[in-house]
């Protein structure tokens, strides 16, 4: 199907860069970047659309995409509407992807003796969900989970930023910390020692000092306020990132890879 002007059709696209509500209610999102499209369709993304410019040829990469998309719709759209859809401002993407959202379901993430999951509490910029994302990705996390009034994982800038390891790292919304110590104390009584710890400027044990080989869950507060009272009290310990300098603390995707790192350290070292 040929995409000429900006009808209703290439609205609901635009859509779906700007609008989170409309992004979620359609279960949807625009993928852009040859890396993300590549990726999500290596780990079995369901791609709702393919949308391609029509003034220009395909290269191998793009024929490769259309291969192994049989039977999803595509839409040949003009370079400048491309172009508006792209999300770079010098050049218009040959090959854009709809990808499906799959659910917000904890049991995504891998549970057992090696998990690694994350929890980024109340982010607020897509680009720190981002590059945690890919942080969790380098580092062998389970997952990610983002608790509370937070940023959306789907924003492209948080897809964009991730570089692709969105499709490749399990990332679960929560509407808070109940529901993921309830699948802590589910995952305990079933005999599975999962420690829940926090990342703190204040806390009360060296990240280095602490053992993280073994089921973890780790929470990442918010860029300006923090851990919130509810995971403070849900933690067993908060780790502390000794620093020196003038720094009085580190971007919240920063320490998160800080303490992926060392997890990553020790967990090698065990092995």
């Amino acid at each position: 199907m040929r995409i000429s002007s900006r009808n209703a059709t290439f609205q609901q696209w635009q859509a779906l860069l700007t609008n989170r509500t409309k992004r979620h209610r359609a279960g949807e999102f625009l993928v852009q970047g040859v890396r993300p499209i590549t990726l999500a369709l290596r780990h079995g993304w369901p791609i709702h659309a393919i949308l391609l410019d029509d003034t220009r040829r395909l290269s191998q990469w793009s024929r490769d995409v259309l291969e192994q998309t049989p039977g999803v719709n595509r839409f040949a759209l003009d370079a400048e509407l491309m172009h508006e859809l792209g999300g770079k401002d010098e050049e218009s993407p040959e090959l854009l992807a709809v990808a499906g959202m799959p659910a917000d379901d904890l049991s995504r993430i891998e549970a057992g003796p090696g998990m690694l999951t994350l929890v980024f509490d109340r982010p607020g910029t897509p680009a720190n969900i981002g590059a945690l994302v890919r942080s969790a990705d380098a580092f062998g996390a389970s997952g990610l989970i983002v608790t509370g009034h937070a940023a959306d994982p789907y924003d492209p800038k948080a897809v964009r930023a991730s570089t692709g390891s969105l499709f490749a790292v399990p990332v679960v919304q929560v509407a808070g910390h109940r529901e993921v110590v309830d699948d802590v104390i589910t995952l305990r009584r079933n005999g599975l020692p999962v420690e829940i710890l926090g990342s703190d400027e204040g806390g009360d044990v060296d990240l280095a000092a602490h053992d993280l080989t073994g089921p973890k869950v780790i929470a990442i507060g918010n860029e300006t306020r923090g851990l919130s009272s509810a995971w403070r009290e849900a933690c067993d310990h908060i780790l502390r990132i000794p620093m020196t300098g003038a720094a009085s603390s580190l971007n919240a995707a920063a320490a998160g890879t800080v303490v992926l790192y060392e997890a990553a350290r020790q967990r090698a070292l065990q092995r």
